[in-house]
C-alpha cells in the first residue's frame, strides 16, 4: 500500500485512505465522525487577495515614516529602515540584524513565497520548486513578529506622548493594518496547496507533488 495515499485521523488515529475528492469537499472519520480536512480550494481566491493586500500594506509601511515627534518645535521622523540604521551605528548591530529578520525579511519571503504559489496553483499549475518554496514558507512563519513591533510601537507612542507631541503617520496605519491581515493569512496552512498540488499531478498524469524528496506524508488535522 502507498503510503502517501494514507492519513491518521487527529483524534482517534484511524489509518485512512486519503479521499480523492479532499480538494473540493469534506472528508470526516468513519470511526470517530471528526472532520479530516475541509475544502480549502474554494479559498485559495480570498487567501490569494489577502496575501497581495498584505504585501502592498508591508510595502506602504515600510516607505514611509511611522511618526513625526515635535519637541520645542523641532520636528524629527523615520521609517522603520531609517530605525534599523540607526541601531546599527549605535554598535548594536545585533539587535538591528535580529529586527530586521522578524520584521522586514522574514513577513516579506513569507508573502511573496506564498503569493508565488497561490497564484499558479489558482490557474491549475504547479510552479517550479514548488516543495522548496512551501518549505520556507514553514520555516520562515514563527520568526515574523510584525505584531510584536506593533505592540512595541504602540507602547513606545504612549510613553512619548509626555515628553513631547506625537503625530501618526501613514505607515502606522499600515502596520496597523498589516497586523490584521497577517492574523488572517497565518491561519491558512500552506501544506494543503500539497493536496491541491497532488490532484493536479495526478489529473496531468504526472507523479504527485509530495513524492517528491523531502515532502513526507502529514497528519491531517481540521482546518477553517
Amino acid at each position: 500500500m502507498n503510503r502517501l495515499n494514507l492519513i491518521a485521523c487527529h483524534e482517534c488515529d484511524a489509518l485512512l485512505r486519503k479521499p480523492h475528492h479532499s480538494a473540493q469537499g469534506n472528508a470526516r472519520c468513519p470511526r470517530c465522525g471528526a472532520i479530516l480536512f475541509r475544502s480549502s480550494a474554494a479559498h485559495l481566491d480570498s487567501i490569494a487577495a489577502l496575501t497581495l493586500a498584505a504585501l502592498i500594506t508591508f510595502l506602504i509601511a515600510q516607505a514611509f515614516p511611522i511618526v513625526e515627534l515635535e519637541l520645542n518645535g523641532v520636528t524629527s521622523q523615520t521609517t522603520l529602515m531609517g530605525s534599523l540604521v540607526a541601531l546599527w551605528n549605535e554598535d548594536m548591530q545585533l539587535v538591528a540584524v535580529v529586527v530586521f529578520c522578524s520584521t522586514i525579511l522574514f513577513p516579506l519571503v513569507e508573502l511573496v513565497a506564498l503569493l508565488y504559489l497561490l497564484m499558479p496553483v489558482r490557474a491549475g499549475v504547479v510552479p517550479p520548486a514548488f516543495n522548496l518554496v512551501l518549505r520556507a514558507i514553514q520555516f520562515v512563519r514563527p520568526w515574523g513578529m510584525i505584531e510584536v513591533l506593533m505592540l512595541g510601537i504602540l507602547v513606545t507612542i504612549v510613553k512619548m506622548t509626555s515628553l513631547a507631541r506625537v503625530i501618526p503617520n501613514a505607515a502606522l496605519f499600515a502596520f496597523g493594518g498589516l497586523t490584521l491581515m497577517l492574523a488572517v493569512v497565518v491561519m491558512f496552512d500552506p501544506r494543503v496547496l500539497w493536496d491541491i498540488a497532488d490532484a493536479l499531478a495526478v489529473r496531468r498524469g504526472g507523479s504527485p507533488a509530495r513524492a517528491s524528496p523531502g515532502a513526507p506524508p502529514r497528519r491531517h488535522s481540521p482546518r477553517n
